[in-house]
C-alpha cells in the first residue's frame, strides 16, 4: 500500500478497518483447498514369490490410494476430485499420459497424483510418488520411497509416509 492510502486515513482504526477486509479475501482465497485428481496406482511383483498374491495386492492398492485420497482430503490443503477415465480404472500404466491428464483436468483438478509401487522382494517395496501441475503441466512432487514388508502395517506405513510428505511439501499456488 502506498503513502497515498496512509495519508487518506483519519485514524489509526480508520486504516486497519480498510485493510482488514482485504486481508479476509487474501486468506480466504489462500484456504481455499486445492482440486486434486489421485490416479489408481500401478502394480509390479517382480520378488519370485510362488503363491498368486495379486487379489491380495490389487486390494491393498485400492486401499493405498483410498487412503491416500483421505488423508489429502483431511489436511484440509485439498480438496479430491474423481476421475473418470475409459477404460476404468485411471491407472498411468492404462492409459496414455495425454488421456490421463484430459481426464484430470475435466474432472477439475489442479493437480495430479499417480505412481506405481514395485515389490521387489518378500521384504522390500519401493513406492514411486508423483504429483503433476496442471497449470504449469510441470512435475511439482516427485519421490521415491522404500518400505519393508507385504503386510496391512507396512503398506499403511508408506501411505501416511506419503501424504504427510505431499502435505508439508507446500505444493500449493
Amino acid at each position: 500500500m502506498g503513502r497515498a492510502f496512509w495519508r487518506g486515513c483519519a485514524g489509526v482504526a480508520a486504516c486497519f478497518l480498510a485493510i482488514a477486509p482485504m486481508a479476509a479475501r487474501a486468506d480466504e482465497a489462500a484456504a481455499e483447498p486445492i482440486p486434486v485428481a489421485v490416479a489408481e496406482f500401478d502394480y509390479m511383483d517382480t520378488s519370485g514369490e510362488a503363491q498368486d498374491q495379486q487379489a491380495k495386492h490389487e486390494a491393498q492398492l485400492q486401499s493405498f490410494a483410498d487412503s491416500i485420497r483421505a488423508g489429502l482430503e483431511s489436511s484440509g490443503k485439498y480438496r479430491i476430485v474423481p476421475l473418470v477415465c475409459e477404460p476404468m480404472p485411471c491407472r498411468a500404466s492404462d492409459l496414455d499420459a495425454e488421456e490421463l491428464i484430459a481426464a484430470a483436468r475435466k474432472a477439475g483438478a489442479q493437480q495430479l497424483v499417480f505412481g506405481g509401487i514395485h515389490k521387489m522382494s518378500t521384504l522390500v517395496q519401493f513406492a514411486k510418488i508423483q504429483v503433476l501441475d496442471l497449470k504449469l503441466d510441470k512435475l511439482i512432487f516427485e519421490r521415491l520411497l522404500t518400505f519393508r514388508g507385504d503386510n496391512a502395517d507396512a503398506w499403511d506405513h508408506a501411505q501416511r509416509f506419503v501424504v504427510r510428505d505431499i502435505v508439508e511439501e507446500e505444493l500449493s499456488y
